[in-house]
């Protein structure tokens, strides 16, 4: 258990950071207002984070019984 919420604090900086800078890059260039850019790829840094954070940590209890 110890070693799957290792991986997934990890990870889950990194899956957030490279979701902002996806999400960023591609919105910049859609739209003008940057302070509406970097809203939505903030929520989608998040997003991305907590769901690497919960959801293999829940599947490998779910599945293996912990």
């Amino acid at each position: 258990m110890s070693m799957v919420v290792l991986i997934a604090l990890l990870f889950s900086p990194l899956a957030g950071a490279l979701a902002f800078i996806i999400t960023y890059m591609e919105y910049a260039k859609h739209f003008v207002d940057k302070k509406r850019v970097i809203r939505r790829a903030w929520g989608a840094a998040l997003a991305a984070f907590l769901f690497f954070l919960i959801v293999p940590p829940l599947l490998i209890w779910l599945f293996m019984g912990w």
